[in-house]
């Protein structure tokens, strides 16, 4: 099956310590940032617990909303709550085989340190069937690729330095070529002395000057005795100056019509 028409992405996380605020999801942030970086439109985000029939869920959930990316992250190492890859085959439809590629990057990783294969690391290597691994330049356990419905799927380990190597090395290129090919940029500024509640017809007006830019108040201070709002104008067009002018008029629109309601702008680098 092909992939679906548009870009949205899905993110999928995978953890029992991210629900009970154990561990704080840095990985998201991170992963949101890269994907509308390079074009995609960031739809949906699912927390699940080390559980297969919710991790399933979670991926089938991603596929039907009309994903064409979905990363997934946690759950791929040799314990017995690393569940990701089975609730994936689930959702899938697939049967766990154990993967030779998979099995040789493993191994190599373990032989290297002095290590043998036991039971537990030969469970890093078993994939659903169809599916590929992806060499971890960082960690033992292998990223998958695979497909699910009209979405392209990447499981990648929840270790952040082991996540973010991967999708730096293997997986940023592959969406870098089958983007949208748009460029995005940014423009930031505060503003003192105006209530977010005042501000908002503003930011409704800025908005409506431009098709291609987005507005987002972010308050800082109170809105009552001390506002002070902080805004993030993004903008995106085929080339990098173009999105950058658009952003950047887009945000002095703003801040114009803030200052005329007696606020004090500082832009911020």
């Amino acid at each position: 099956m092909g992939l679906a028409p548009g870009y949205d992405a899905w993110i999928i996380s995978v953890g029992n310590e991210l629900l009970i605020g154990r561990v704080i999801n840095t990985n998201l942030a991170w992963l949101g940032r890269k994907l509308t970086l390079l074009g995609y439109k960031v739809r949906g985000c699912i927390t699940v617990p080390d559980d297969v029939e919710e991790i399933a869920w979670a991926f089938r959930t991603a596929a039907e909303r009309g994903a064409r990316v979905i990363v997934s992250t946690g759950g791929l190492g040799p314990t017995f709550d690393d569940k990701t890859v089975e609730g994936f085959a689930k959702a899938l439809g697939a049967k766990l085989v154990l993967d030779r590629e998979a099995l040789r990057m493993v191994e190599e990783k373990y032989r290297a340190g002095g290590y043998e294969l036991t039971e537990h690391r030969i469970k890093m290597a078993t994939l659903p069937e169809g599916s590929k691994p992806i060499p971890n330049p960082v960690g033992t356990a292998p990223g998958v690729e695979s497909r699910l419905g009209g979405a392209l799927v990447f499981l990648l380990p929840g270790v952040p330095a082991e996540m973010k190597a991967i999708f730096e090395e293997y997986i940023e290129p592959k969406l870098r070529e089958m983007g949208p090919g748009v460029c995005f940029a940014e423009a930031y500024f505060r503003a003192v002395g105006v209530p977010e509640s005042e501000a908002a017809p503003l930011v409704e007006r800025a908005m409506k000057a431009s098709a291609r830019a987005y507005v987002k108040s972010h308050p800082r201070g109170t809105e009552l005795g001390a506002p002070l709002l902080e805004f993030h104008v993004t903008a995106s067009a085929e080339e990098a100056e173009e999105a950058r002018r658009e952003a950047r008029r887009v945000a002095e629109l703003l801040a114009r019509m803030l200052a005329e309601k007696g606020a004090r702008i500082e832009w911020i680098e």
